[in-house]
């Protein structure tokens, strides 16, 4: 019977690139997902206070929410990139036109976007309530939003009444703005 070799006896056995850069990619992998775990945040419950939002829109206006209270305020999340954003933009804002001078103000918020091409997608739409870029996501962080398009609606006193993930139609919006503006 042989005595068995000695470390320094077996030869040395390299790992291909290959299988080395595919366990890299992997941990890689598993550290961004642990990360997207550690830092994803529960959307906001409805009754809850609205997170604030202080933004500078793309006329140089303040986008405060603080400011807006005693007003229902609509606020979406939105990009030009995502095509159910451009499905939703003309009803959003034929119900802006239809809400904005019954105490309720609109608020866009573009996520993940550049501001030449979120600019582009105003003016191709029409909006003309304010809209700003999210720098660092924010204000999206502060939502919970994990996509677009998202639209939140608030209360006069501030408070979360209703979440929209996903497209929204003018008739879901203005079904829920007439139960706040018309309630007394």
């Amino acid at each position: 019977m042989e005595a068995p070799e000695s470390p320094e006896q077996r030869p040395r056995r390299r790992l291909s690139p290959g299988l080395l850069a595919a366990g890299l990619i992997g941990m890689l992998v598993l550290a961004l997902l642990g990360y997207g775990l550690a830092t994803t945040r529960a959307s906001l419950q409805v009754g809850s206070p609205a997170p604030k939002v202080d933004l500078t829109a793309f006329d140089g206006s303040p986008m405060s929410l603080a400011d807006q209270r005693g007003r229902v305020v609509v606020i979406n999340f939105f990009a030009s990139w995502c095509p159910p954003c451009r499905e939703e933009a003309a009803d959003i804002q034929q119900t802006w036109s239809d809400y904005q001078d019954q105490g309720v103000q609109f608020y866009g918020i573009a996520h993940k976007d550049a501001a030449s091409p979120a600019q582009a997608f105003l003016d191709e739409f029409g909006i003309t309530y304010p809209s700003a870029i999210d720098p660092g996501s924010r204000v999206a962080r502060a939502y919970g939003i994990t996509g677009v398009p998202e639209t939140f609606i608030i209360d006069q006193q501030g408070r979360l009444v209703r979440h929209f993930p996903g497209p929204v139609t003018r008739e879901q919006l203005s079904q829920e703005l007439e139960k706040l503006v018309h309630s007394d």
